[in-house]
């Protein structure tokens, strides 16, 4: 039997000051966190019920998987752990059990099923695969972690325009294959935001 797909939605605790912080310098403190809280559980409403791969809600800081109220129950809850972006997104890739991991963001309005699906369907051909934000970061990466696992987040300049071309260098120097997926925005300032609205 072949290991069951992963789907990791990275998450933070959704209190006010502490998610969204560049947006809320453009909307506003209680703006941005609704976002956030909002935005995050209509992400997981529609990627967790999917049959075709088991979502894990990791969470940061680690004692937001004790809280009650916030997370839909039927979403298994893990602590995202100590370190930087790098370091969370590595040991979870690490230590999860076998079979190819995707992992997101909570807070990219416009992810999708088919976008997910779009990403385990590359993972059969592919080592890597990323969804590019337009921002110069990524929205999903993936790793297939077969035969091996191999550690693609060191030395990257996390939320930056470099962060994509970091890890890329990464991977290209480990000698895996890369899929990309379609490049999708992240709401991080109140231009973004005020764009999103209009779309929407």
């Amino acid at each position: 039997m072949l290991p069951t797909p992963q789907l990791v939605v990275m998450g933070k605790r959704p209190a006010l000051g502490a998610v969204k912080t560049r947006l809320a310098r453009g909307i506003g403190t209680v703006a941005a966190a609704r976002f956030y809280r909002r935005t995050s559980l209509e992400l997981l409403a529609r990627v967790a019920v999917d049959p075709r791969w088991q979502t894990v809600l990791a969470l940061t800081p680690d004692r937001a998987v004790h809280d009650e109220g916030v997370w839909p129950r039927a979403v298994p809850r893990i602590a995202q752990g100590l370190g930087d972006l790098g370091a969370r997104m590595g040991r979870l890739m690490r230590d999860l059990p076998p079979g190819p991991v995707v992992i997101i963001g909570s807070d990219i309005p416009d992810i999708s099923r088919g976008h997910i699906a779009e990403a385990f369907t590359a993972l059969g051909n592919a080592d890597a695969v990323f969804g590019p934000s337009e921002d110069g970061g990524y929205w999903l990466v993936g790793l297939r972690r077969r035969p091996r696992i191999v550690d693609i987040f060191g030395s990257v300049r996390w939320s930056s325009e470099y962060a994509l071309a970091d890890t890329l260098r990464n991977v290209e120097a480990a000698g895996l294959s890369v899929a990309r997926l379609q490049t999708l925005r992240d709401i991080d300032t109140g231009e973004d935001y005020a764009r999103w609205r209009q779309e929407r």
